[in-house]
């Protein structure tokens, strides 16, 4: 039996990260904690292309817009919906998670979802680099690791494969 999985090595990947304004304070921490993450992981910052959009409802579009391109191995999205006094909240967060796997799924792209859903803003903060680490740097290394096995899977780029015989 043979397994696959995705390295954590982003050396060559062309990344893109698509990053909502609002809620800018916690969108930046993990923006950072991704930009980080790429670079630790082999990312060259010339290959790492930084989108911002008005909100988390916005990312799916322009995610698909640069998935359509072809100009890039996987997308980061990140973002921060925290919940209100309405039901807004249940609104954006679906459609903004639904459309984001919506584009990985149609446009063959891997796509990771950096976007928080959390109760308050303390929640969110420490999501962002608190005392829950940084979902951002977790969602790029989830996109590197997913680029890596797409590549292995569709016989691209020999060096990332990583093919592992299953223990007897």
């Amino acid at each position: 039996m043979r397994q696959l999985t995705g390295r954590a090595d982003a050396t060559g990947m062309r990344i893109a990260v698509v990053v909502a304004r609002f809620n800018e304070t916690v969108s930046e921490r993990l923006l950072q904690g991704a930009l980080d993450a790429l670079v630790r992981h082999g990312a060259a910052a010339d290959q790492v292309t930084v989108y911002w959009v008005p909100g988390s409802f916005e990312i799916p579009l322009v995610a698909r817009e640069v998935a359509l391109s072809g100009a890039v191995d996987a997308i980061v999205c990140l973002g921060a919906v925290i919940r209100g006094e309405t039901g807004h909240y249940d609104l954006v967060a679906g459609e903004a998670g639904r459309g984001v796997a919506r584009v990985a799924l149609e446009q063959r792209v891997p796509c990771t979802l950096g976007i928080l859903t959390t109760e308050t803003m303390e929640q969110a903060v420490d999501r962002a680099g608190g005392k829950h680490g940084n979902k951002g740097a977790d969602a790029a290394v989830a996109a590197i690791e997913m680029a890596s096995l797409i590549r292995s899977i569709r016989g691209e780029a020999a060096p990332l494969d990583r093919a592992t015989p299953a223990a007897d």
